[in-house]
């Protein structure tokens, strides 16, 4: 018998990168429970570095999908969740409480049935940008998005995107071939 635990562990394993996008939307109710469970993502000391925002306007998704070397697929995504940080407020944390911040977004979506993909945006005059396009101050930077949609099939051809994991055996420094 397979407890809570271990089915628990099983789904956390199951989330993955999506690019490929039904053009169905992304409910409201859906983009308000995501962010709802970001909202309890913890942060050094508590600051919470961040707010949201969310674009779901095509012109506004192709915009953002030009800001960065991997973004394309933000075009067709119905909804584009982006994540403005506060490096002031966030100190010398605010990268990894950005990234403790995408990965419940991720597993949010996932619990939703919904397919996601974190993107960073880059360089500076990307981030200025999106910034502007998303009607923020310059205080605020977005770094990352995350796609948001149903998931469609992935179209035929080979992907430039590498596959597989690490054996934890390697990570754990046991894997002396590496």
């Amino acid at each position: 018998m397979v407890s809570r635990a271990e089915e628990l562990l099983d789904w956390l394993r199951t989330p993955r990168a999506t690019r490929w996008f039904t053009e169905e939307p992304v409910a409201e109710r859906d983009i308000r429970s995501i962010c709802e469970v970001a909202r309890w993502t913890g942060s050094a000391r508590n600051r919470q570095p961040w707010r949201l925002r969310v674009a779901t306007e095509p012109d506004l998704r192709r915009r953002l999908s030009t800001l960065g070397d991997y973004a394309l697929h933000l075009a067709n995504a119905p909804a584009v969740l982006a994540i403005a940080v506060d490096p002031e407020l966030g100190g010398r944390d605010t990268p990894f409480d950005e990234g403790r911040l995408c990965q419940s977004i991720v597993l949010a979506a996932h619990a939703l049935g919904l397919g996601s993909c974190p993107v960073t945006l880059h360089p500076e005059q990307n981030v200025a940008a999106a910034g502007r396009l998303l009607g923020l101050t310059a205080r605020w930077q977005v770094r990352h998005v995350v796609a948001l949609g149903h998931p469609a099939p992935r179209p035929p051809g080979v992907s430039a995107i590498p596959t597989g994991r690490l054996a934890a055996s390697a990570l754990l420094g046991e894997d002396h071939a590496g």
